[in-house]
């Protein structure tokens, strides 16, 4: 059986459902499951200034934290993560840092990855953040699968090739609905590993 994780970041808790629903995709194609986020490394004091920022962090404060080992147990793993400055969020990138060792033994080569990403507006550097957290899978050797126009619910979600990002309205809600394209990515992600570890084997 292919082994998936979902690796998240979430402050206002946007990017944690769509690892939920990518999750719930990933299980309904046949995949064993996992999701994990990446450590907080805020400062108390800025996350109590936020009601949504502590709700959240409460909320999930029994989803576990990701941990090397997550990443050596999957055969397809799925990022989500906020935007900040056309870049991942430092807690993703803190995390990203550990996978040296793992990296080193090339354990993490020829592993089907994906990501999603959320900003504040349309054009708010979502693609660029994908793009930024590509960049590391590229160096452990691990195949990116993004969804590219292979269904039409991509389109639907606001047309983004590289993976599905979704606008976050001043509210806290989105704006466009992605669950859709989210599902067909994580569909797609476990049937590139399913594909990459028959060729192991």
């Amino acid at each position: 059986m292919v082994k998936t994780a979902v690796v998240y970041y979430s402050s206002g808790g946007t990017n944690y459902q769509l690892a939920k629903w990518a999750a719930e995709a990933a299980k309904e194609a046949g995949s064993e499951v996992r999701i994990v986020k990446a450590a907080e490394t805020a400062p108390q004091a800025a996350i109590d200034s936020n009601p949504a920022w502590k709700a959240n962090v409460e909320a999930t404060k029994d989803v576990p934290e990701v941990k090397p080992d997550d990443l050596e147990w999957a055969d397809a793993i799925i990022f989500s993560v906020p935007t900040r400055f056309g870049n991942m969020p430092g807690q993703m990138k803190n995390f990203l840092d550990t996978t040296g060792g793992l990296w080193a033994q090339g354990k993490l080569a020829n592993k089907a990855v994906s990501a999603m990403a959320s900003a504040q507006n349309p054009h708010g550097g979502q693609e660029a953040t994908i793009l930024s957290l590509y960049t590391t899978i590229y160096h452990w050797g691990a195949i990116v699968v993004a969804p590219g126009y292979t269904d039409p619910v991509t389109f639907g979600a606001g047309g983004n090739p590289y993976g599905t990002s979704v606008t976050v309205g001043q509210d806290g809600k989105m704006i466009e609905d992605v669950q859709d394209a989210v599902k067909h990515q994580a569909k797609r992600t476990v049937q590139v590993a399913k594909a990459l570890k028959n060729m192991e084997s």
